[in-house]
């Protein structure tokens, strides 16, 4: 069974060898979903019985893991060195560094990797991080599935 949650948050970010508009400084309103799969649980009285995994603890796990630290900040790639002086020079800016140029399909890719291990088989049901999806607006987005 797959079960998905949605949340949404909003960030800045930019692609600095673009050769469009998306080099410079914007943001977006992201949406991002994950999909869990597991088996239903089926133990008699249960909080969770019915469920592959309350929807609410989908939400709390990936408010935590990603959301909180990525909404309402600057995604900056670590080799930007312009922007990264500039947003260090502003005081108490809530930027995130990455490793790797903020893209839909890297951001997707990165919430998987922090996601992965967040999610596991509490339940005793086989409960894992199967997709991360990420929009970057409405119309356009990246899926980072399990190999």
């Amino acid at each position: 069974m797959l079960v998905t949650r949605r949340l949404e948050f909003d960030a800045g970010h930019r692609i600095p060898n673009h050769n469009s508009q998306c080099k410079h400084l914007h943001g977006h309103r992201y949406a991002i979903e994950i999909t869990l799969s597991g088996d239903i649980i089926t133990t008699e009285g249960q909080s969770e019985q019915g469920m592959v995994m309350d929807f609410t603890d989908v939400k709390r796990i990936a408010q935590i893991t990603v959301v909180d630290a990525w909404d309402h900040a600057f995604l900056v790639y670590r080799g930007d060195h312009t922007v990264c002086d500039f947003l260090n020079s502003l005081p108490g800016h809530k930027t995130v560094i990455l490793d790797v140029v903020p893209t839909a399909e890297h951001l997707a890719q990165t919430a998987f990797k922090l996601l992965d291990s967040a999610y596991r088989d509490t339940y005793g049901n086989n409960l894992r991080l199967e997709r991360v999806r990420l929009y970057e607006t409405p119309n356009n987005w990246a899926d980072c599935v399990r190999a």
